[in-house]
């Protein structure tokens, strides 16, 4: 006998539409003011829900700022993996992959900043914190594929130079001396520094 999917329920649905209301609204705001100039009422009154309520799905502005920028990664990441796959030099490849997750965070720097503020010290036992910080995981382990098409690069080593690329692009994400740095420049330095990785 075949297994059928269950329908979803009235409740179910309604939690999502409400979700789906808070993530909108929050995303607006924040690329019109950035995150810190949000009041989280302003968002609530956006959505059309009460404030307790918003806050059952995320318990401050720092996890609503997770769920909307994981929402933009988890989108650069399927990006810079599909660009990733046609491309053969490896450099070139691992930089299709960070192209587009660098591209996502500098869209209003005051906010990508804080993102990779809350994924570094956020609470992990928060929903969208883990799910930030399984998107970190997914793009090294995008990355070690990409250089496991060397056959010198074993496995292990892969995912260690893969880590070490995830560190350089996160640290010249949020450095403060890259503040008023274009997407492009912050792409340059970060394939450079990893030009001398993979050289060594």
């Amino acid at each position: 006998m075949p297994l059928t999917s269950q329908p979803v329920g009235r409740r179910e649905r309604n939690k999502q539409q409400k979700l789906e209301r808070i993530t909108a609204a929050a995303r607006e705001l924040f690329a019109e003011r950035g995150v810190d100039e949000v009041t989280a009422q302003e968002i609530a009154d956006k959505a059309d829900i009460g404030a307790g309520t918003l806050f059952l799905y995320a318990k401050n502005k720092g996890e609503l700022l997770l769920l909307v920028q994981n929402s933009a990664y988890a989108d650069a990441l399927t990006q810079g993996r599909t660009a990733a796959e046609t491309i053969p030099d490896l450099l070139d490849a691992v930089m299709a992959i960070v192209r587009p997750v660098v591209e996502c965070n500098r869209k209003q720097v005051d906010n990508g900043r804080t993102y990779l503020r809350e994924i570094v010290f956020g609470d992990p036992e928060e929903p969208h914190h883990r799910d930030a910080l399984n998107l970190t995981v997914q793009t090294e382990m995008a990355i070690a594929d990409v250089l496991q098409r060397d056959d010198r690069i074993h496995s292990d080593e892969a995912a260690t130079l893969a880590h070490i690329v995830s560190a350089i692009m996160f640290v010249s994400m949020a450095a403060t001396i890259n503040i008023a740095n274009p997407a492009d420049d912050l792409v340059h330095e970060i394939r450079d520094q990893v030009r001398v990785l993979l050289r060594a």
